[in-house]
């Protein structure tokens, strides 16, 4: 008999890659042209994972919102230019050999859901060659910031499978609202952004990406 298809939808970063040096130096410099003082780190950590225009208006209601937009894409971009995304943004440990693994089942397809721009991501899967991992791809430019369900359904709809065979992995707690909304199962990991404590509605949390493919099994046993 046919296995059912499975989908497993990654947030990026703060769970595949290790962005926040990025981050918050452009969160800096966008700040800067502005003429505004620059958040605390602890500030913009707490945003990652919203869309930008959303995520600016957190850290300064009232001020230039476009502006700021457009300063950090512009910053972010010669950052990673200067440096290269795999010295800038690493993938954490383990992460590729847990793509690999997944990767390589014949009934598991993998996506993303990020708060990236299409211009960041692809820059980012480029520069690991993962472009080819994954079947589904869902970024800001077109969806309503996270925790919108609209990115999963989006994967959903594009993977042909349904929220009983799909499961999300992130690290914040905007990852796990959008998968509780999309009826999706969350599974939260302890190196990301946002603390273990946010992360009340995940069916486990991982201290290690090796951690992954017992929780996946188990998760999907249930459903059997």
């Amino acid at each position: 008999m046919t296995k059912e298809r499975r989908l497993v939808v990654f947030d990026v970063d703060g769970t595949l890659v290790d962005s926040q040096a990025d981050i918050v130096a452009s969160m800096g410099a966008a700040f800067d042209v502005v003429n505004l003082d620059p958040p605390e780190r602890s500030e913009v950590l707490s945003i990652v994972g919203l869309s930008l225009p959303q995520a600016m208006a957190r850290l300064a209601p009232g001020a230039d919102n476009d502006g700021l937009v457009a300063a950090y894409k512009d910053a972010y971009v010669a950052r990673r230019a200067a440096a290269g995304s795999e010295v800038s943004s690493p993938l954490y440990p383990g992460a590729r050999a847990a793509l690999e693994r997944l990767h390589a089942m014949p009934d598991v397809v993998l996506g993303v859901a990020t708060g990236k721009s299409r211009r960041g991501l692809d820059l980012l899967l480029e520069a690991y060659d993962l472009t080819s991992f994954f079947v589904t791809q869902q970024v800001a430019d077109f969806h309503p910031s996270k925790p919108h369900p609209s990115m999963l359904f989006k994967a959903m709809d594009e993977t042909g499978v349904g929220a009983g065979h799909a499961v999300m992995v992130g690290d914040t707690s905007f990852d796990m609202q959008m998968a509780q909304s999309a009826g999706l199962p969350f599974v939260g990991v302890s190196w990301g952004y946002h603390p273990v404590i946010d992360l009340t509605g995940a069916v486990a949390v991982l201290d290690a990406f090796e951690d992954l493919d017992a929780v996946l099994n188990n998760i999907w046993k249930r459903e059997q």
